[in-house]
């Protein structure tokens, strides 16, 4: 598999993109996490409500087991002290509702953040290297000898745009019949530096 260009300065500039496509995603990672740090800050009250309501009921729960072994009176005395340890419960699940809310908004508040312009990014930069490696690596494979010039001419008269095969010669496609070793040469130099590829000596 051929992942880069022969040519310096094609290949120099396949191997910045790519380091810069790897920053690119490193970076919106970053940043995505850095916000859903800064949302959970959010969840902090919660936490605290949660933590409170549970020591409140557990307290009070606590108080009204110790008033039921009182003579007489026990019942009627430990009978406020669960209801507002139930109270106490709502407000912990209050709390941690707050915490749950907080967490589901920071994750889907990352992902956006970070996903979208790192798949924008992705959806317009890999196509481009994928066709370039796809047909780099196919024409490297017949890229052996001087003999192999006349499919990539070939190839230069049904691909190239006319301007370019106009300052080869007056009549390309003539000179490719005849089989002109300057012209073919000339031709398939044009599909190869398309392609990233040396040509062969």
């Amino acid at each position: 598999m051929k992942l880069y260009a022969d040519a310096p300065v094609r290949r120099t500039r396949q191997v910045a993109g790519d380091l810069l496509l790897a920053l690119w995603i490193v970076a919106w990672v970053a940043f995505a996490r850095l916000v859903h740090e800064t949302v959970m800050l959010l969840a902090r009250p919660g936490e605290e409500i949660e933590s409170a309501g549970n020591g409140l009921a557990e307290r009070l729960r606590d108080a009204g087991n110790a008033v039921d072994d009182a003579p007489l009176l026990g019942d009627r005395l430990e009978s406020p002290f669960s209801g507002a340890g139930d109270a106490a419960d709502k407000l912990a699940g209050a709390g941690a509702s707050q915490v749950e809310a907080v967490e589901q908004l920071a994750t889907w508040l990352a992902l956006a953040v970070g996903a979208i312009p790192i798949l924008l990014a992705v959806a317009v930069y890999v196509p481009l290297r994928w066709r370039f490696v796809r047909e780099a690596t196919a024409g490297q494979r017949f890229v052996d000898g001087a003999a192999d010039l006349d499919l990539f001419a070939l190839r230069a008269l049904t691909n190239q745009p006319m301007h370019r095969l106009a300052q080869v010669s007056d009549d390309p496609a003539g000179a490719w019949r005849e089989r002109d070793p300057l012209v073919v040469r000339r031709l398939a130099l044009l599909e190869l530096a398309d392609l990233g590829l040396r040509p062969p000596p």
